[in-house]
């Protein structure tokens, strides 16, 4: 197992937990912030890319989102937006703060829907180096519209009430996060169960499930919008067969990037974390590193 030490950061005054991973030599290196998708925790698989990331000469602060895994916040399992773009900010922030990288070479990465908060955080924070986003969430509309039917008009309901609910501080209304075809949950294409659950190590307590009234903010998050504001170099790796963030409107937005490189792969939304999709992912962002934020 690569050396890495456990950390951690205020975000709005709560603790985000994070690993953090320094490679080898005496010399400030850059670093890369790395966070999760929808309900993801750190464990499940980021720890293969960031291993990686360093081996090739790169620092990595891989973190939970609060409500989730080692970080505080209560109610758990809720999402909300707002606040993890706080803590992606607050993220870079401490990142810079670190005495072992160069403060001035600071990458985002992404994964589903973080790949939606890296090209957020990328566009609104200042001196962002990078952005790297795979089988990002660009357009809640457009992955709304691609549910089935059957599970939008179980889920809203429970949305709304959990909603309702939360202004009089009741307890959260779950929902599974991945979840069986036509299920209550948010994401219920058939590839989703088998494919979220096998990010999840065994032994790791893990639930898989958020608050309700996350699939409201979802509908109407579109981060993929801001892909035109950004002024770094950005990789998008997007999926062919992506059931969870819709491939051609996708492409749509990230095409707009000024200094965007996309690059296509046959595998579906799951597939990059693992196996032959996960060697092709990683070889292609290393490179894209080398290219745009090289080891000095």
């Amino acid at each position: 197992m690569a050396a890495r030490s456990e950390v951690h950061f205020l975000s709005q005054g709560e603790r985000c937990a994070a690993w953090l991973y320094l490679p080898q030599g005496s010399r400030p290196a850059p670093i890369i912030v790395m966070a999760h998708g929808l309900g993801g925790v750190r464990q499940m698989r980021l720890d293969s890319f960031a291993e990686r990331f360093q081996a090739a000469g790169y620092a990595c602060l891989v973190f939970d989102y609060r409500h989730f895994g080692g970080s505080e916040g209560t109610p758990r399992q809720l999402l909300d937006i707002r606040e993890q773009q706080a803590d992606w900010r607050a993220a870079v922030e401490f990142a810079r703060g670190l005495a072992q990288v160069d403060e001035r070479r600071v990458v985002v990465w992404g994964t589903s829907f973080g790949g939606g908060h890296a090209i957020h955080t990328g566009a609104t924070v200042e001196g962002i180096s990078a952005v790297i986003a795979q089988c990002l969430f660009t357009d809640g509309l457009a992955s709304g519209l691609a549910m089935n039917p059957i599970t939008s008009f179980r889920v809203l309901p429970l949305a709304i009430i959990d909603h309702l609910l939360a202004w009089a501080g009741a307890k959260p209304i779950m929902v599974d996060t991945s979840g069986a075809p036509c299920s209550a949950a948010l994401m219920t294409a058939h590839d989703c169960l088998g494919g979220y659950l096998k990010l999840v190590p065994r032994g790791l307590p893990f639930q898989n499930r958020v608050a309700a009234r996350a699939a409201l903010q979802i509908m109407t998050y579109r981060p993929g919008k801001l892909a035109r504001q950004l002024r770094c170099p950005a990789l998008f790796c997007v999926c062919e067969h992506d059931t969870v963030a819709p491939t051609r409107t996708t492409l749509r937005h990230v095409r707009m990037a000024p200094r965007g490189e996309v690059k296509l792969y046959r595998e579906g939304h799951f597939d990059v974390y693992v196996g032959e999709g996960f060697e092709k992912v990683v070889a292609d962002q290393i490179d894209f590193l080398r290219r745009h934020v090289p080891i000095r």
